[in-house]
């Protein structure tokens, strides 16, 4: 197991470097940082700007491959991945945001593939009851739901549950209060910021799992293997979750992997509703400004995100299925 792993990780690492340098090169394309110089008062001339830049490593007046190479080397050598075009550092931006964003994603995810396989399980067992029709459109109601919807009904609730207590119970912006300090309240505070943007993102991804998770279920009722354990006198709640569930986990397992780098970089609209400062507001923020070295750093971030859904997808899988057997 060991050395497979090693050897997806190789050929995801060259896939990355050779993706993370196209990057580069489009980006010194498409993105003009000269352009944040223009609405300067008083305004610069196009040399003040081109010196400006050069401190950067972003003039456009120096060879292109003159700027990978200086790029290329500050990353192998320093792990640094440059700067803004107004000197921000890529790495601190990056490391900050990296942990605002994983507090909000990974804790969603699971929620949203918890409660979403627990509902499979629950109402494929009642296929076509009440029960299994009420969390149906229940579902197909939230898939439907536009996330700035989602958000803004959530922080409207969050107002009126804070008026009603005479409090502030649930926070509504920020990931944190700069005047919180000490350990216990700390995380207090940040568990009170932490709750509507989870809820938010909860809501509009469960349900997903959960119309996949009970499709897959229903078509793995019917099996042999089910059956058998029915005759042998299992519920057919009991033989779902036992037998039926380990199988068709596979499809939604490999789905709840891949989307760690989507949820990572694409919460964009969640985390601009609750004004959180995370990868999705980074990505934007790059674009916006022409920050050539942020932009691709957040595309290696997310091509890195994307080989380790793919290594745990193929775990997952290895994990769920007898069947399939690694070999080395």
């Amino acid at each position: 197991m060991l050395k497979y792993v090693l050897r997806k990780s190789v050929g995801w690492l060259l896939m990355i470097v050779v993706a993370t340098n196209l990057t580069y090169l489009l980006a010194n394309l498409f993105l003009d940082p000269r352009a944040n110089y223009l609405q300067l008062r008083p305004p610069r001339s196009p040399e003040q700007i081109d010196a400006s830049l050069a401190q950067y490593n972003l003039a456009p007046s120096t060879p292109l491959a003159e700027r990978w190479w200086h790029w290329v080397n500050g990353i192998v050598r320093h792990w640094d991945w440059g700067s803004s075009p107004i000197g921000e550092s890529v790495n601190g931006q990056i490391a900050f945001r990296i942990g605002v964003s994983a507090q909000l994603v990974l804790l969603s995810l699971v929620l949203s593939a918890v409660i979403g396989i627990a509902l499979a399980v629950y109402t494929a067992a009642r296929q076509y009851r009440l029960a299994d029709r009420f969390h149906q459109g229940l579902s197909i109601i939230t898939l439907n739901i536009p996330v700035v919807v989602a958000g803004l009904a959530v922080v409207l609730l969050a107002i009126a549950l804070n008026q009603s207590v005479g409090t502030t119970l649930l926070f509504v912006a920020g990931a944190q209060s700069p005047t919180v300090s000490g350990f216990w309240p700390l995380v207090l505070d940040r568990l009170q910021h932490l709750v509507l943007p989870t809820i938010a993102l909860t809501v509009i991804n469960y349900a997903g799992y959960h119309m996949l998770q009970r499709s897959l279920l229903l078509d793995t009722i019917n099996s042999d293997y089910v059956r058998m354990a029915r005759a042998k006198g299992l519920t057919r709640q009991r033989a779902i979750r036992r037998h039926g569930l380990r199988t068709s986990l596979i499809p939604v397992a490999t789905s709840i992997a891949f989307a760690i780098p989507a949820l990572f970089t694409g919460a964009v609209i969640t985390e601009t509703i609750f004004a959180w400062q995370g990868m999705g507001q980074y990505f934007i923020t790059t674009i916006s400004k022409n920050d050539v070295h942020g932009a691709v750093a957040v595309a290696a971030f997310g091509a890195l995100m994307t080989a380790v859904g793919a290594i745990l997808a193929d775990l997952a899988v290895v994990a769920l299925d007898p069947r399939v057997r690694v070999t080395v």
